[in-house]
């Protein structure tokens, strides 16, 4: 599965707004051996949410995590951008969230709130404990939730334990060397793709060092590569440290 995070806010790029949502789901996603693939932080307009949208769809192996844009404001867009590219379809009123916008709001539910109910068709409700207006989701792995931390955290929280909490072991081995990146490329190259590949170029005191990472799901399979990264720089006389 390849995990997005889609961080909604014109707030958060103008700086007005600090995001919580990043570290938050990396750390939930962390908790089942999990990792993002992809993070964007965009503003509230409609054509870049579209792309983004699209982008994450055309991935058949994409789960989504949305935040934000979905409350009754005119730059609340996330529902109608939903319904047109996951469904292909205009939003539906959902009768269960109309009834609990009514059974909250009463006769202010009306004539703005109310439209908080008009989903993508399909859509299943996410459980809001703070005050039940809900998020909602798609096919059990596009999931949209409200902008505010304190709603967002636990609703996502009950997603990933409910549908992704099998724990998946990946294993990762690291040193530091004491030369730069070029020395190793070539060995890099011959890396197969199952093996996550990690180079990180250090400059100190004006000396070049590299910090080389490789991961993967197979423990022999990436030790027995990572060895030879070791062996290559015991041939070369280039100190490094496992770390």
């Amino acid at each position: 599965m390849n995990f997005y995070a889609l961080i909604i806010g014109t707030e958060i790029l103008n700086a007005r707004r600090e995001d919580k949502h990043f570290k938050f789901i990396q750390n939930e996603l962390s908790k089942y051996g999990h990792e993002l693939f992809a993070s964007f932080v965009v503003k509230d307009d409609k054509e870049l949410m579209k792309n983004i949208y699209n982008l994450i769809k055309n991935d058949q192996n994409a789960v989504l995590f949305s935040f934000g844009g979905i409350g009754s404001t005119p730059d609340d867009l996330t529902r109608e951008i939903a319904a047109n590219v996951f469904t292909s379809k205009k939003p539906m009123r959902h009768e269960q969230f109309e009834k609990d916008i009514i059974q909250r709001f009463a006769e202010d539910a009306y004539p703005h709130r109310i439209h908080m109910a008009d989903l993508p068709q399909d859509a299943q409700l996410l459980f809001n404990p703070i005050n039940n207006m809900s998020g909602f989701s798609l096919d059990n792995r596009y999931f949209f939730v409200p902008g505010f931390p304190q709603m967002a955290h636990p609703m996502i929280s009950d997603v990933i334990k409910k549908f992704f909490s099998k724990t998946t072991e990946k294993f990762r081995f690291t040193l530091l060397a004491q030369t730069s990146e070029n020395t190793l490329i070539t060995l890099m190259k011959k890396l197969p793709k199952e093996i996550e590949l990690s180079s990180l170029p250090i400059f100190k005191d004006n000396k070049a060092s590299v910090e080389l990472s490789l991961s993967g799901f197979n423990k022999s399979n990436v030790e027995e590569y990572f060895n030879l990264f070791c062996k290559e720089l015991d041939e070369l006389n280039i100190t490094y440290k496992l770390t």
